[in-house]
């Protein structure tokens, strides 16, 4: 095979962990809390397990209804450094939430009750098969908006059952937006990544983990191997910690795996293991500073 089409022995591009000024060897970890904002005692677990546990950011999801407490949680704690997690779908039939956009003003990101989608397998492929991207760019200005008319300046944005958007204008649409006010943007499946790195543009280096893809037994101990196993470079955990009490249990499905995470990132074992395998656990903050200054996009 000619050298030249050898995937092989194209040079990789610089690692983001060198971009963020590591040496090639450093093993970087964010541990980003994602779905602050949902309910109560989701708002509760991510603080604590920010200002007391492992975790080094949070990501924000600014339609729900704890939005308003979580905006004033953040306010009062300006050294935690968040994003927006950009949400279209909604998944809890008791704590409904919707755009904040006028719906008239959004019809194609609506069910047909009026209401958003599902984030089932059915109803995130009838939302990007439908929405229009004028009306996204509108929600995620939205979104955006409110949280710079709170007086907060976020890191970054990600997306809330929507890898990297979903659809490929969805992804650049967003990172013109990072550019625009000055934000990072999580980027973690190819080819994108590989398109981020190209221009300068710091993501994953690896696996990107989301936690609600372990199982419940045995997960501290999963989560110690993993730490034991963190491969060089930029490292991403998208964790979902709640407290896990009655509220949880009566309105979330997926209170296990939050109570779960909860428990791991506020142990001790967690901060123990993260001080043995000499890993940096690092936030958006470094990655945003990159960002900030690769603002060319052709």
């Amino acid at each position: 095979m000619d050298e030249s089409t050898d995937p092989a022995a194209v040079a990789p591009a610089e690692q983001s962990s060198q971009l963020l000024g590591y040496p090639p060897d450093a093993r970087l970890l964010i541990v980003n809390c994602d779905d602050l904002g949902m309910y109560p005692a989701i708002n509760a677990a991510v603080i604590e397990s920010v200002e007391d546990g492992i975790a080094s950011s949070c990501s924000l999801m600014v339609p729900c209804p704890a939005a308003p407490q979580a905006l004033e949680m953040l306010s009062r704690r300006p050294r935690i450094p968040f994003g927006i997690h950009l949400t279209l779908v909604c998944e809890l039939p008791d704590i409904k939430w919707g755009p904040l956009t006028a719906r008239e003003q959004v019809p194609s990101l609506l069910d047909p009750a009026g209401e958003l989608f599902s984030p089932s397998p059915a109803g995130r492929a009838a939302l990007l098969g439908r929405a229009r991207l004028d009306e996204i760019e509108l929600e995620f200005r939205a979104q955006i908006n409110a949280v710079a008319d709170a007086g907060l300046a976020p890191t970054h944005l990600d997306f809330h059952c929507l890898a990297d958007g979903g659809r490929d204008d969805i992804l650049d649409l967003t990172v013109a937006l990072a550019a625009e006010y000055g934000l990072a943007v999580r980027v973690w499946l190819d080819p994108a990544r590989r398109t981020m790195r190209k221009r300068g543009l710091p993501v994953t280096d690896n696996d990107f983990l989301d936690s609600f893809s372990l199982g419940i037994e045995g997960k501290a101990a999963r989560y110690v191997q993993m730490l034991r196993d963190l491969p060089a470079g930029l490292n991403e955990w998208a964790v979902h910690p709640s407290l896990g009490d009655e509220e949880s249990q009566a309105v979330d499905s997926g209170w296990p795996v939050r109570r779960t995470d909860y428990e791991f990132l506020t142990s001790q074992q967690a901060r123990d293991v993260l001080q043995q395998e000499d890993i940096a656990v690092i936030d958006y903050r470094t990655v945003q500073q990159v960002w900030s200054r690769g603002t060319s996009f052709g």
